[in-house]
């Protein structure tokens, strides 16, 4: 993540239920999967640790789905479909939340950078990926 002052982000699912804020630079530091599900999903990385992260609202209407090695929970609001974030694999303690679900008017730029995630374990080879990518 790029480093500099952190704003305070806000975002949600498409019928607004979830909500949550996420403290993070202006200018952001995003990764692109192309792992199965954030390939399907069309996820825009932004990983956070949990105390960056605060959910608002709408943790009665989350489901879980869990895949793989069981590892990551895909969080999506059961009322409209929306992942607009999970807890990763690559950092169980923290939170990655699609950039394609905040609001607009705090993010003043983006930067994408691959990543490949069909190939999990060379990519990560130590198991886990870094909060500064």
């Amino acid at each position: 993540m790029n480093k500099g002052a952190l704003v305070t982000h806000s975002g949600g699912c498409h019928c607004g239920r979830v909500r949550f804020t996420v403290q993070a630079p202006a200018e952001l530091e995003v990764l692109h999967c192309n792992c199965s599900i954030c390939n399907k999903a069309g996820f825009l990385h932004l990983t956070v640790p949990a105390a960056q992260f605060k959910l608002l609202s709408g943790a009665e209407v989350l489901h879980d789905y869990q895949f793989n090695t069981g590892t990551a929970h895909h969080l999506f609001c059961s009322v409209c479909g929306v992942k607009s974030y999970y807890v990763p694999r690559s950092h169980p303690d923290g939170f990655s939340v699609n950039v394609r679900c905040l609001d607009g008017g705090t993010v003043t730029g983006m930067r994408v950078s691959e990543v490949d995630g069909r190939n999990w374990e060379q990519q990560f080879p130590q198991g886990r990926g870094h909060y500064d990518q």
